[in-house]
């Protein structure tokens, strides 16, 4: 399942990447997020402040792909600095029984999961070298498997712009 998800996810990207965008402070962004679950991001802008994210993340000893679509919006008093919003969905798979909190779950089985995502962020892009570091909250919906609303998706991404 593992193979399946990352071949889907390194497909995704190389679209991404052969897509023309206007005029940005970066095209694309890769790198890595860290949080309560952590993992490889990939930002890609599909017009000059609308951006694709898709997430591969791990939590629980499980996977998720997320594809979020975000916009942007320029703080005017800060070169650089944004703050995003947007919306996507994931679909994943973890093990209840490797868990820090009890009280949800069966412990004796895995899930998969297909759900909706949020995303509110602020991101800054250095002028003098090629690095993004965001700090976004991803709050999610599991509508099928585990039906669950997970609000403690804070994250900080860095990113190696081009």
């Amino acid at each position: 399942m593992f193979k399946k998800i990352m071949i889907v996810a390194l497909l995704c990207a190389g679209m991404c990447l052969g897509t023309e965008v206007k005029a940005q402070d970066y095209n694309t962004g890769i790198g890595l997020r860290a949080g309560n679950s952590a993992g490889v991001t990939v930002k890609h802008f599909l017009s000059n402040d609308v951006a694709f994210e898709g997430l591969i993340h791990s939590r629980w000893r499980g996977m998720m792909l997320t594809g979020l679509l975000e916009v942007h919006r320029n703080i005017p008093e800060a070169r650089g600095l944004r703050w995003y919003y947007g919306a996507g969905a994931h679909v994943g798979f973890f093990n209840a029984a490797d868990r820090r909190y009890r009280g949800w779950g069966d412990p004796d089985r895995s899930y998969t999961v297909v759900g909706i995502d949020g995303i509110l962020g602020l991101e800054y892009t250095f002028v003098e070298i090629p690095l993004n570091l965001s700090f976004d909250w991803k709050p999610a919906f599991d509508v099928i498997g585990y039906q669950r609303l997970w609000a403690d998706g804070f994250a900080l991404s860095v990113r190696y712009v081009f």
